[in-house]
């Protein structure tokens, strides 16, 4: 198989055909679009968990998991709240670059809000770059919780900060020496900078208090996947207009140096949202300083359309991210 997230057929047919309800717990399973999981803890309350590795870059793998993790937890209308953290360390790792691993983990850590509460770390030859995967955790009432299934035909979708910063970001921080060839590197190191951009929850707690019936983190396989991803879960269609997804020019004249496309890059730092009023909330945005703005409608096809002027084409099913590419 090929690296990245597995083909949407591959993982409806051996992975999520294989699992089957056990207990009236649950609320929320594996599925496509699906960010958490969700159980009932009480007559009120759910608990939401969300676990995410990081493979795609050897900067920041820490941060890069707390961030991916929480964010995935807040798209649910919860408040993350803790974290387990799994490392896997190469044999060729030592003790300063764990202690500098653990200070990046306790960084993101204090920009969420969580703890670390349990863990397990392992030094193993079956890796050859340190693996982090974190599990978060959160608590939401059940009467707030927020379900990506819940997008319907007619609603808005809105898009917050930008799509393609956590690609970018480490597209500057990897390939620094090959852009410097073009580029300026106060231009480089500002395209790093959008690492500190990687928190959706501010916005996701925005979202679910001004009524937002869906939340997507955008992630693997850019806004593109997402979509894609977001529509699927609902059973519902889409008109996306191209031009109005924001993107920072940096994004794209990076991805452009390296022939990728912007719209299909790792793009922690943007989620999506479904909604019946979509000025009403990019308001609500502006008001707690998050840049939003509406991209498109929910429809009732089963198309999945972008449009660029007189241009119409249809999203594909969730494709592999391009920095795999590089």
């Amino acid at each position: 198989m090929k690296a990245g997230k597995l083909k949407e057929s591959v993982l409806k047919r051996s992975i999520l055909k294989q699992l089957h309800k056990r207990r009236e717990e649950a609320m929320a399973l594996p599925a496509v679009g699906g960010d958490y999981g969700a159980m009932s803890i009480s007559e009120d309350v759910a608990v939401v968990l969300s676990s995410d590795p990081i493979t795609l870059t050897k900067n920041a793998v820490g941060s890069s998991a707390i961030m991916a993790a929480c964010n995935d937890v807040a798209c649910s209308g919860a408040k993350p709240m803790g974290v387990s953290v799994t490392m896997l360390l190469p044999t060729s790792y030592n003790e300063e670059e764990l202690r500098d691993l653990m200070k990046d983990l306790d960084v993101a850590c204090e920009k969420c809000n969580v703890d670390i509460i349990n863990g397990h770390t392992e030094v193993t030859r079956a890796v050859k770059e340190p693996l982090v995967v974190v599990t978060a955790m959160g608590t939401v009432l059940k009467k707030d919780m927020i379900h990506s299934s819940g997008v319907r035909p007619g609603m808005d979708i809105v898009a917050t900060k930008w799509v393609g910063l956590e690609g970018t970001a480490i597209l500057a921080k990897e390939k620094d020496e090959d852009l410097r060839n073009r580029y300026a590197q106060p231009f480089i190191d500002k395209a790093k900078n959008f690492q500190q951009l990687m928190s959706i929850i501010p916005e996701a707690a925005v979202a679910a208090k001004s009524g937002a019936s869906a939340m997507h983190d955008v992630s693997e396989g850019g806004i593109f996947g997402a979509l894609w991803e977001l529509a699927e879960s609902a059973g519902v269609g889409l008109e996306i207009d191209l031009k109005k997804i924001p993107i920072r020019q940096e994004t794209i004249e990076i991805c452009e140096f390296f022939d990728l496309n912007p719209y299909k890059i790792l793009s922690g730092g943007c989620l999506l949202i479904a909604t019946e009023d979509g000025n009403g909330l990019v308001m609500e945005m502006e008001k707690a300083d998050i840049p939003a703005v509406i991209i498109g409608k929910a429809t009732d096809s089963n198309d999945r359309v972008l449009i660029n002027e007189d241009e119409r084409r249809f999203l594909e099913t969730t494709q592999t991210d391009e920095l795999y590419n590089i």
